[in-house]
C-alpha cells in the first residue's frame, strides 16, 4: 500500500499587520518527515514523501512563499504517483495574500493532479475554519479534540488509520459539514472545561455508530476574518449510502453546540492589565500566572507589546517574570554587553505598532543564549527577550534560560489558555484583557468578510439553516 504524505500548516491571524514569510516556515522534505511520529510507526506503509511545512501562527502568508511551497509539494507528488491514497497535514485556517484559503487552494490542486478516484484524508487543528469546498474535495477530515492541544500525534495517526481502512475496504467516504453561525476565541473553549468537555466527549459516541468513520467539532479561528470563519461540525460517512445518517448526526451536534452558546466563556475572570496585576499581588503566594491575552503568540500575536511589563514596573512588583518580549535588537545588545553587565534598551513595541510602543528600560543582563534569547532584570522584573516570536512553556525551556518559575511571585505569559507545564505550576491563573492582534473583545474587531448574522457579534437570532 502506497500513501503520499505532505502538507502546509499555518494558522493565520488576519488582524495582524505582519506577514508570514518564507523564512518563517520550517520545512521537512522526503525522509526527514519520517523522523516524526506517527509516521515511523506505520511500518507496513510504503511512503511517497513530499514536504511538510509549518509556520507558527502569524499574519497573512505571503503569496510567493505559499506558491513556492505548493509548487514544490506538487512536483514531489507527481513524481510519487501512482499511489493508493493521499494524506495531508493541514491546519484549516491558513489565509494567503491574494488567494484566500490556502487549504482549499492546495487541496484543489492536489485533486486536479491525482484525479477523483484516489482517496484523500487530512488532519486538522480544531481551530480551523472549514469550507464546503475543502470538505467536498477530500474524503476524510479529522481534527484535534483537545485544547490546549495534546493529541496532535494521535489525530494524525487517526487520519492515517482511516485512510488505510478506506483503501483496504474500497470505501469512498464523504465529509458531511454543518456550519454553526457562531465564533469563539479559542480561550472560550478549553476542552477540559464545560461545555466543551461534554460536547467533545460526544464525538466518541457518534463515530461508533454504523456507517460513520469520524466526527469533529472545530471551534474555528476567531482572529481570521474569512467567509468560512465560524464553528464547524464534521461527520464522515463511510459511503454515499450513509450520508443521510451522517447529516442527521452532524445537525444534532450543531444544535447541541448552539444550545450551549452562552455557556462558552474563559476559565478565569477577565481583568484589565492594571486590575490583573493588583489581583495577583493580593494573592501573596508564588507562581501566579497572568495571561497576556491580547498578545497571544500562539494565536498570531506580535509577541512584543509592553503593556503588562509597564504595569508590573509601575506597581513596583518584586520577583516577577515576563515571558516574553520578542526584540532581536535587544538580544544582540545584551549579547554584546555580556552577562552581569548593566544595559539600556528601547524594548518591544516594534512589531505591533498599533497597540504598543517601545519603552526605555535599564537593567542587568542575567542570562544570554545568543542568538535565541536573553534575560534582563529591570527593577524587580526579569524579562525574557527573544529573537523570534515565542513563549517559553515548558520547565525545560525555563531551566535552559536560567529561570525557576516556581520561585517567581508573578509570571506574565503571552498566551491565552495555559499549556501543560504552565497549567501545572500556576498556583492561580489570571487573564488580562489586554489590547493586541488577539484581543478577546472580538466584538470590537473590524470584521468585514465573515458571513452574517453570527453570534455573538449580532446578538441573539434564530438558527434555522443547517
Amino acid at each position: 500500500m502506497k500513501i503520499i504524505l505532505g502538507g502546509i500548516i499555518h494558522e493565520t491571524n488576519t488582524f495582524s499587520t505582519l506577514r508570514t514569510k518564507a523564512e518563517d516556515f520550517q520545512v521537512k522534505r522526503g525522509n526527514e518527515i519520517l523522523s516524526e511520529e506517527p509516521w515511523r510507526s506505520f511500518k507496513s506503509v510504503r511512503w511517497g514523501l513530499t514536504l511538510i511545512a509549518y509556520a507558527p501562527p502569524h499574519g497573512l502568508v505571503e503569496k510567493e512563499a505559499y506558491l513556492n511551497l505548493k509548487s514544490e509539494m506538487l512536483s514531489y507528488l507527481r513524481d510519487s504517483l501512482p499511489a493508493d491514497g493521499i494524506l495531508l497535514s493541514l491546519h484549516g485556517a491558513m489565509e494567503v495574500e491574494g488567494i484566500g484559503s490556502g487549504e482549499v487552494d492546495l487541496v484543489r490542486d492536489v485533486r486536479e493532479t491525482i484525479g477523483e478516484d484516489i482517496p484523500v484524508a487530512a488532519s486538522l487543528d480544531l481551530h480551523g475554519n472549514i469550507s464546503r469546498e475543502l470538505a467536498d474535495e477530500t474524503n476524510v477530515l479529522t481534527a484535534f479534540r483537545t485544547a490546549p492541544h495534546r493529541d496532535v500525534v494521535q489525530t494524525k495517526a487517526r487520519a492515517l488509520k482511516h485512510l488505510i481502512k478506506c483503501i483496504k475496504r474500497g470505501l469512498k467516504p464523504v465529509n458531511v459539514l454543518v456550519k454553526v453561525p457562531m465564533i469563539l476565541p479559542g480561550e472560550f473553549a478549553v476542552t477540559e472545561v464545560e461545555p466543551a468537555k461534554t460536547l467533545y466527549s460526544r464525538l466518541y459516541e457518534v463515530e461508533r455508530m454504523d456507517g460513520i468513520i469520524d466526527a469533529s467539532i472545530l471551534i474555528g479561528c476567531a482572529w481570521s476574518d474569512t467567509p468560512n470563519t465560524s464553528l464547524s461540525i464534521l461527520v464522515v460517512a463511510a459511503g454515499r449510502n450513509h450520508i443521510e445518517r451522517a447529516r442527521e448526526l452532524a445537525e444534532g451536534l450543531a444544535l447541541e453546540v448552539w444550545a450551549k452558546r452562552m455557556e462558552f466563556k474563559p476559565e478565569a475572570t477577565l481583568l484589565s492589565a492594571e486590575e490583573a496585576v493588583r489581583e495577583a499581588l493580593k494573592y501573596g503566594g508564588k507562581a501566579v500566572v497572568i495571561s497576556d491575552t491580547g498578545d497571544n503568540v500562539t494565536a498570531g500575536g506580535a509577541g512584543d507589546t509592553t503593556i503588562l511589563l509597564e504595569e508590573l514596573l509601575q506597581a513596583g512588583v518584586d520577583d516577577a517574570l515576563v515571558d516574553s518580549i520578542v526584540d532581536p535588537e535587544a538580544v544582540f545588545t545584551c549579547a554584546q554587553t555580556g552577562e552581569g553587565s548593566k544595559v539600556s534598551l528601547e524594548l518591544g513595541g516594534k512589531l505591533d505598532r498599533v497597540n504598543s510602543r517601545p519603552i526605555s528600560v535599564e537593567g542587568t543582563v542575567k542570562h544570554v543564549d545568543y542568538p535565541k534569547l536573553a534575560v534582563v532584570k529591570v527593577d524587580g522584573v526579569e524579562v525574557i527577550i527573544t529573537t523570534k516570536r515565542r513563549v517559553l512553556i515548558t520547565l525545560g525551556e525555563f531551566r535552559e534560560a536560567g529561570i525557576n518559575p516556581l520561585r517567581k511571585k508573578i509570571i506574565a505569559v503571552k498566551v491565552g489558555y495555559l499549556f501543560s507545564d504552565l497549567r501545572r505550576i500556576a498556583r492561580k491563573s489570571i487573564w488580562a484583557l489586554t489590547p493586541g492582534f488577539t484581543s478577546l473583545e472580538i466584538e470590537k474587531l473590524p470584521y468585514r468578510r465573515i458571513k452574517r448574522p453570527i453570534y455573538p457579534l449580532d446578538g441573539e437570532f434564530e438558527f434555522y439553516e443547517l
